[in-house]
């Protein structure tokens, strides 16, 4: 009796088959149809334990009939077009209807599941279902659902396998005359690839047919448009149009794969169009890049720039074209302005500055400033800093650079030295200086610091400035004592190495400690005005080889013990050693025309006080070397200085025989004080004035000249053998390149060792023991303790 009441399958699908059949067809349903629909498969699988199985049966009858419908509507168009957009339509229609004809099915799944011994979450359910509830069951059974599967596996088989290929040809054809600039309804398009992409049967990977057939074509078909619109671009137009076709069609093509391709192709897109319209064309385009650089047409370079960019590789030649264009612009500049710069240091710092400027606003416009293209700025602006086709330092080879290993000395950028000159231009008190503001100081003495960062041989520079702040700290020529010790903190701040920094440090500290020495010993003395002592660290301001005898007039000879006593009672133990080339003073000089305050070096001092006794004779070389004992370079030096001064109308001492140069002094020279001398200006002679003739003599010898290049080779040489101990000692064992690698690495703040120079100072520490190679290879070497 209980039985009979149950509701079966036969008995309720008649009522359910009319609502799924408006379903499939998207006609109206009512809201209690679709609850009467929900309700009746469940009853009929909660009582009919058949029920389920018949359901799914007549369910997919349904459908395929209706599939059936469709494709009779889709095959009966023969034209491509019609039939892509009969696809279409029927499509649209069928896909909507599969994301909501499962909704009422879902107790039928579950029981179908639980048949095969499958489990499925999830059962709670209440017998009153209304559109909420539907939704919520949208989300848990979308692409796991046995209908949604039914169904679109039926389409799959009944209408797509088979036209497939018909409709991918009519959406490539579609974009083709997009392309041309035709418009058509995207739609038709999408659709195609939402077909691949749906009805594909591998659970794992929904994209796989779809790469397959959809997207391969799609980039063939983009391979194959662009591969002859591209030729024919670049023939009819030039490259300087093909460039901006490429960027505007590279743009358009990555904006229309968005709308037809899913987000994982677009990748692939990219770089098929890249490879079509820049990598097959890629030597045509880096042909144009060198013109581009030299006119300095940013806009294309950058435009170019952007382009490659996109090619791996694509950017390195114009990283070669830029350094090139560096190199030879540059070096063609510096040799066209060559008779100014060689003999102004102000006019060679500002072109190279002038040049750094306008190669980096080339960097920052064409190329925004990209970090590669940076690396090669500065690679090829230290090139042209190092240049040696201008003007070049000659390092002498000296019999103890021989007896460690230097063979020959190779010629060397004058740049830092020059660097150094500039420097001193602006810290000392000249005209040029004194037309500038503090700040405009700091600024340019900044811009040294930047080109002394592509500078090799920083080295160099070292010895010069610290011999150009030794003569202003002596001379009290400073223009700004601030900006000299700025500038030694600036150097520290880039990287200079520490002793030589701290030697200059300690040269501000010793010049402090000096004065008050000399007011203490000025408080001790009758004759406090006439003297001016500087009592400083040997170590720290000069060598002991540039010392240099002289007699000293007597009124100078008297003061050394007076000196020495004070010294002696402050200080036991120590020992002062008398740098007299390093010593200036003022004597007053009078004759005919008035009377003069003449500056002067002790050695000039020395020699003109050979007259003081018997002003109108004339005074032999020979004799005048006797008188003075100066070594014969350094008279002749000074002698020189007296007799052709440039910047005197009147000379001081007057000689004959006339030579050309001092070198052409003979030992019957004679010399006599100009009795005629004065200062003219304006014409007119003038009966009083000062005039410096210390000029550039002053703490430079002849000596100290030829030394100060020679001691840059052996400091160089010290410091490569101390590095090299110094890596050694810590690594015992390590491979020649690897040994180079870190040894280059230590030096690089100073100067940049040869290869030659390195290989030579193996070769001498290995001959005196320190280190050895290893016996079973020879490029790895062994530090001996």
């Amino acid at each position: 009796m209980l039985k009979s009441n149950q509701p079966s399958f036969e008995e309720k699908w008649p009522q359910m088959r009319p609502i799924v059949l408006k379903l499939l067809k998207q006609e109206p349903v009512t809201h209690s149809e679709w609850q009467e629909l929900f309700y009746a498969v469940h009853l009929v699988c909660l009582w009919d334990d058949k029920g389920p199985t018949k359901i799914h049966d007549c369910l997919q009858e349904d459908i395929v009939t209706f599939i059936k419908q469709a494709q009779s509507r889709v095959l009966a168009q023969r034209e491509e077009q019609a039939l892509l957009k009969a696809y279409i339509v029927e499509w649209r229609k069928f896909f909507t209807q599969s994301g909501y004809l499962p909704l009422p099915f879902w107790q039928l799944e579950n029981a179908l599941q639980l048949s095969v011994g499958s489990w499925f979450q999830g059962k709670s359910q209440s017998s009153s279902h209304n559109s909420s509830s539907s939704s919520s069951k949208k989300s848990n059974h979308s692409d796991d659902s046995i209908v949604r599967k039914l169904m679109l596996d039926s389409w799959n088989q009944s209408i797509f396998m088979n036209i497939k290929h018909r409709l991918q040809d009519s959406a490539m054809k579609l974009v083709h005359a997009e392309r041309n600039g035709e418009a058509f309804d995207s739609q038709l398009v999408i659709g195609v690839r939402e077909s691949y992409v749906n009805l594909c049967s591998n659970t794992e990977d929904k994209l796989e047919i779809y790469r397959e057939n959809f997207e391969a074509a799609y980039l063939q078909a983009t391979s194959a448009f662009y591969r002859l619109k591209a030729s024919e671009q670049l023939q009819a137009d030039g490259v300087k149009s093909f460039m901006e076709y490429a960027d505007a069609k590279l743009r358009e093509e990555e904006a229309r794969a968005e709308r037809y391709l899913e987000p994982g192709s677009i990748t692939a897109l990219a770089q098929c169009c890249v490879t079509v319209l820049i990598g097959d064309h890629l030597p045509t385009l880096l042909a144009e890049c060198a013109p581009l650089i030299e006119a300095r047409e940013t806009e294309r370079l950058q435009l170019m720039f952007r382009l490659l960019d996109r090619v791996a590789g694509g950017v390195d030649p114009m990283l070669r074209d830029l350094e090139n264009h560096i190199v030879q612009a540059g070096l063609a500049d510096m040799l066209a302005a060559a008779d100014v710069i060689t003999q102004d240091s102000e006019k060679y710092v500002e072109r190279l500055l002038e040049l750094f400027r306008r190669f980096s606003n080339l960097v920052k416009e064409a190329f925004n400033d990209d970090p590669r293209f940076l690396t090669a700025r500065d690679k090829a602006f230290k090139t042209v800093v190092n240049d040696i086709s201008v003007f070049k330092l000659e390092l002498p080879t000296t019999a103890t650079a021989m007896a460690r290993g230097i063979k020959s000395a190779t010629p060397e950028s004058k740049c830092p030295e020059l660097l150094a000159n500039y420097c001193d231009m602006l810290l000392r008190r000249t005209p040029f200086s004194k037309r500038l503001t503090t700040e405009e100081i700091e600024l340019r003495l900044k811009d040294v610091l930047l080109v002394l960062k592509y500078v090799s041989n920083k080295d160099v520079f070292m010895r010069y400035h610290k011999a150009h702040l030794t003569r202003r700290l002596i001379l009290d020529s400073s223009a700004d004592s601030e900006k000299e010790e700025d500038m030694v903190e600036w150097l520290r701040e880039v990287g200079m190495p520490a002793d030589y920094v701290n030697k200059l440090a300690r040269m501000f500290q010793d010049i402090k400690v000096s004065e008050d020495l000399n007011t203490q010993f000025r408080a001790q003395t009758t004759r406090h005005d006439a003297i001016n002592i500087k009592i400083l660290n040997a170590g720290a301001w000069a060598r002991g080889s540039e010392r240099v005898s002289v007699s000293l007039p007597l009124e100078l000879e008297d003061y050394i013990p007076e000196v020495e006593d004070f010294y002696k009672k402050k200080h036991s133990g120590r020992k002062l050693l008398w740098y007299h080339h390093m010593s200036n003073g003022t004597i007053t000089f009078a004759n005919n025309s008035g009377r003069f305050d003449l500056d002067v070096t002790t050695f000039q001092m020395a020699v003109l006080f050979a007259w003081n006794q018997r002003p109108n004779e004339k005074v032999s070389y020979e004799n005048l070397r006797l008188a003075t004992e100066l070594p014969d370079p350094e008279l002749r030096r000074t002698l020189w200085s007296l007799v052709a001064f440039p910047k005197l109308k009147r000379q001081l001492l007057l000689h004959e025989p006339a030579v050309g140069n001092p070198k052409d002094f003979a030992e019957n020279t004679l010399f006599w004080i100009n009795q005629e001398f004065a200062l003219v200006k304006n014409g007119k002679p003038q009966r009083r004035g000062k005039v410096n003739l210390v000029g550039r003599l002053q703490l430079s010898t002849e000596r100290s000249q030829q030394e100060d290049n020679q001691s840059i080779v052996q400091l160089r040489i010290l410091r490569t053998q101390e590095a090299i101990i110094k890596i050694m000692k810590m690594r015992k064992r390590l491979s020649n390149a690897a040994l180079q690698a870190e040894l280059v690495d230590i030096l690089k703040n100073m100067f940049l060792p040869s290869k030659k120079m390195i290989k030579e100072q193996l070769e001498w520490l290995i001959e005196h023991k320190y280190m050895r190679r290893d016996d079973e290879d020879i490029n790895t070497f062994i530090y001996m303790a």
